[in-house]
């Protein structure tokens, strides 16, 4: 261990050798190298974490540079734990680190979080946070929490020494139409370094044993006017005995939707009269919008849903498609015999939109 690297935190007296002892020897996993992972990665490898696995299956994009600092516009479209890697190596070669290039399924989350000590979740999406929960409710694994919400941030730690797991504090899976909306509701950037470090925080906190692990307790941070709140929540016996994955890890809805492809899409939309339905704001609807199509957004979807003519196809679409889906799953589920069909990718897609936006 390099002694000088470590030496402005080894003379902590709360700390001091013994903890940064425990952390060379510690294996942590990361889900996500995106806004919540890179502040996490980048400073737990400069603290000297032993190991540091890291989970993601996704490219680097231009409206990723704002928030996730580690990359630049010349990493664009590379793989994001590739880049990662290769920049943690350079910051701190001491660190072993261990890439998976993929995203956590079903399939290899046993395998791939049973080699570490303690997991992080810095995703964004419910499903794999209800996995990395049960999974790690089974193989009695500790997990930091974060997630973020525009200005806003949350934090706690599931699952250590007999405390509560995400489930005693969210039971169930949410559905398509509770779940924000990514275009609607972006993220200011320094929002995810922040939280992100306060994950860090708690992952050397439970790493070791120092301060008081935020178990049990739900941080709420609110950027706008920089306040801090605690929620405390206890634990429900059922959720500290999961014994089994479930069958999937999907957002709840009421039936299997169709989509078609944007590409697909354009191919009809030049051929055939079709029935579309833009469920974006008027706002964005009156900036660009295709012929033939009608603006009905979606928070208004109870007073227009009847307005639809159930006896053909209804193509409906978004900015990105997230939008579009919501729609399809609630209309679906009141029109079950009513045939809906998402627009994949919606407008971002679509190369009409490149051409003449």
């Amino acid at each position: 261990m390099e002694t000088e690297r470590y030496s402005r935190q080894t003379v902590l007296k709360e700390f001091g050798h013994k903890a940064q002892a425990k952390l060379a020897q510690a294996k942590v996993l990361v889900v996500g190298a995106g806004g919540l992972g890179v502040p996490v990665l980048t400073y737990l490898n400069a603290m000297g974490v032993g190991t540091l696995g890291m989970v993601d299956a996704d490219t680097i994009s231009t409206s990723n540079l704002h928030r996730q600092v580690l990359y630049t516009t010349q990493d664009v479209g590379e793989s994001k734990v590739a880049i990662a890697s290769k920049k943690l190596r350079a910051q701190n070669p001491n660190t072993e680190l261990l890439s998976y290039d993929t995203f956590l399924t079903k399939e290899n989350a046993m395998d791939i979080i049973n080699g570490y000590d303690l997991v992080i979740d810095a995703t964004d999406n419910f499903p794999t946070r209800y996995l990395v929960n049960d999974v790690c409710v089974i193989l009695k694994k500790p997990f930091v929490y974060g997630a973020l919400h525009s200005f806003e941030g949350q934090i706690s730690v599931f699952n250590y020494k007999g405390g509560p797991t995400y489930r005693c504090l969210f039971p169930d899976m949410p559905s398509a139409q509770e779940v924000p909306n990514c275009d609607e509701n972006g993220v200011l950037g320094v929002i995810p370094g922040i939280v992100g470090n306060l994950q860090a925080l708690e992952a050397v906190k439970v790493l070791t044993g120092i301060g008081e692990v935020l178990s049990g307790k739900l941080l709420l941070f609110n950027g706008l006017n920089q306040s801090f709140q605690k929620v405390k929540f206890s634990p429900i016996p059922a959720n500290l005995n999961i014994t089994m994955l479930q069958m999937e890890y999907t957002l709840n809805c009421s039936k299997e939707t169709v989509s078609i492809e944007a590409s697909e899409f354009e191919k009809l939309w030049n051929s055939e009269l079709l029935q579309i339905i833009d469920v974006r704001t008027l706002k964005e609807y009156e900036q660009f919008h295709l012929r033939n199509s009608i603006c009905h957004p979606l928070d208004g979807i109870d007073n227009w849903r009847h307005q639809i003519n159930l006896s053909s196809p209804v193509y409906l679409i978004c900015q990105s498609g997230i939008r579009s889906l919501k729609a399809q799953q609630y209309l679906q589920a009141n029109n079950p015999e009513a045939n809906f069909i998402n627009v994949n990718g919606g407008i971002n897609k679509l190369k009409i939109y490149a051409t003449e936006h």
